[in-house]
């Protein structure tokens, strides 16, 4: 049961790892502020949600000891991380960040077009 859980752990920590690493590359790479976001968002929160729940994993199957604190966590980054990424994108482009410009769609301007009209009616 010892290996099991210890290959258990390895294999969550590092794939956690790995998609941090991801989350750095595309910070990095990607060319504007909404990819950059949508990476940040999207693979650092499964990247340290696996870590945490590894390290859950850790403490359960080898100390013995079940943390709840660390489940709640991983459910509280799980809601908060992509919710906090969608409002940094909505935040950059209601304040004029301009998009990469071999960006393909544009699907917000419209409706910011539209509730701008109606509030100046």
């Amino acid at each position: 049961m010892t290996v099991i859980a210890n290959i258990l752990i390895i294999a969550t920590i590092s794939f956690g790892t790995i998609f941090i690493l991801v989350t750095a590359i595309g910070l990095i790479r990607l060319p504007d502020a909404y990819s950059r976001a949508h990476a940040a968002s999207k693979s650092a929160t499964l990247g340290v949600m696996s870590i945490l729940l590894g390290v859950f994993f850790h403490f359960w199957l080898n100390e013995g000891n079940f943390n709840s604190r660390i489940l709640l966590g991983i459910i509280f980054l799980f809601v908060t991380g992509p919710v906090g990424g969608h409002m940094m994108g909505r935040a950059a482009y209601l304040s004029g960040v301009k998009m990469w410009d071999k960006s393909v769609r544009d699907d917000l301007a419209e409706v910011v077009k539209k509730k701008r009209e109606q509030q100046q009616q």
